[in-house]
């Protein structure tokens, strides 16, 4: 076992010292694997970070109802009664003998994107009273909430990194009214963070949808009290044609339906690109192996085995691979990682979020990489093993 161990290696530091000698290919195969490993990683953490945003911004105490069979609130519709109804269902929560209950509207506006200077829809919501007690660790980081009853916006902080003309203290117009910005919200890691706010009264007069709602919130005492408050909602006769569920749930829906796509677009295009890098992983190790041809019999004329020879161009490979997936992360990690960018969401407006890397998304890239070298590198393995002695030649 220790002759064997020792052959490969020394065949494998032979092969590594040589790899200058083969630098333009060796290069060419490095940089196409981080290639592929930077565009797999580019979609999976757009993916990972938009999936964290939806997800974290929802809370297992807070209920969600809307219509039955809707799959976003912008194609819901709740009714004032019904709103009415279910502020003062049991276990519903209450502030200042007020329940903790917001019904609301979403509408859509226009933005300039930073990036682009083009346009993009953006979610405009308006909110109940009680919208803000709604929402988990949100806070007002400049100026002050909006005046009910007034034409006041507050917007996220994350809708202003990556839009134009929403900033603290601007008037805009919107659907035929000036409307002031008093304040900007922080909400870290979170879909609310790409919102404009105002009074729900204001909105639905303003956007021609009078006495319309699409979403009901409600805070609950607790979150063992979820399931009963459904079994409420869909026992009242008035209230069964809508649905109700956890924000936490409602929010893991809206994910699995955004993220779909990226994720599929990830592997395909990184599947793509790997076959690439394969394709120049087998060049160049062929290249490899007839360039040491001579060396490689030399070292079967002294005793070295066929299986030494076969794995010190895997490992050969190998390294190239590895290297690779290095240069692909440092790429990644440079140029996207923690930046913030905005795509449609469910909702059909722009959700703002960043791109999230994670150990489990490395741990893929890494695997993806070292495949292409092992695939790369068994073929002209391979063929190193089955190369004659100069002996055997020469007879």
């Amino acid at each position: 076992m220790s002759t064997i161990l020792n052959q490969i290696s020394t065949v494998t530091a032979l092969n590594v010292q040589s790899i200058p000698q083969r630098a333009a290919m060796s290069v060419a195969t490095v940089v196409a694997v981080a290639l592929a490993i930077a565009v797999l990683l580019f979609f999976l953490a757009l993916s990972n970070g938009l999936e964290q945003t939806i997800k974290g911004s929802g809370a297992e105490d807070v209920a969600v109802a809307l219509r039955d069979g809707s799959v976003a609130e912008i194609n819901s519709v709740v009714t004032r009664d019904q709103i009415n109804i279910l502020a003062g269902a049991p276990g519903v929560a209450s502030a200042n003998g007020a329940p903790i209950a917001s019904g609301e509207l979403l509408v859509i506006v226009d933005g300039i994107k930073k990036s682009t200077g083009t346009k993009a829809n953006m979610p405009f919501r308006g909110l109940g009273p009680q919208g803000l007690l709604l929402r988990q660790n949100v806070k007002i980081a400049q100026g002050r909430m909006f005046t009910p009853g007034t034409n006041e916006i507050v917007a996220g902080a994350g809708l202003l990194r990556e839009f134009d003309g929403f900033e603290f203290g601007k008037s805009i117009r919107l659907r035929g009214g000036e409307w002031q910005v008093v304040g900007v919200f922080e909400a870290p890691g979170t879909v609310y963070e790409s919102e404009l706010w105002a009074d729900i009264g204001v909105t639905q007069s303003l956007f021609d949808r009078p006495n319309v709602f699409q979403t009901m919130r409600m805070k609950l005492n607790s979150a063992a009290d979820m399931a009963a408050f459904k079994d409420y909602v869909k026992a009242d006769a008035r209230t069964k044609d809508l649905q109700a569920l956890s924000e936490r749930e409602y929010f893991a829906a809206q994910a699995s339906q955004s993220t779909g796509a990226f994720i599929g677009i990830a592997w395909f295009l990184g599947a793509m690109m790997a076959i690439g890098a394969l394709a120049g992983a087998l060049n160049t190790m062929n290249s490899s192996v007839t360039a040491r041809a001579s060396e490689i019999a030399t070292l079967r004329i002294i005793g070295f085995s066929g299986f030494a020879a076969f794995m010190g161009t895997l490992i050969e490979a190998l390294v190239l691979a590895a290297l690779g997936a290095v240069l692909g992360l440092l790429i990644a990690y440079v140029f996207f990682n923690g930046r913030t960018t905005s795509t449609l969401g469910s909702g059909f407006t722009q959700l703002v979020f960043k791109f999230e890397m994670s150990p489990g998304l490395i741990a893929n890239a890494i695997i993806v990489a070292m495949i292409i070298g092992l695939v790369g590198g068994v073929l002209p393995g391979i063929r190193a093993a089955r190369t004659k002695p100069l002996l055997e030649l020469a007879g």
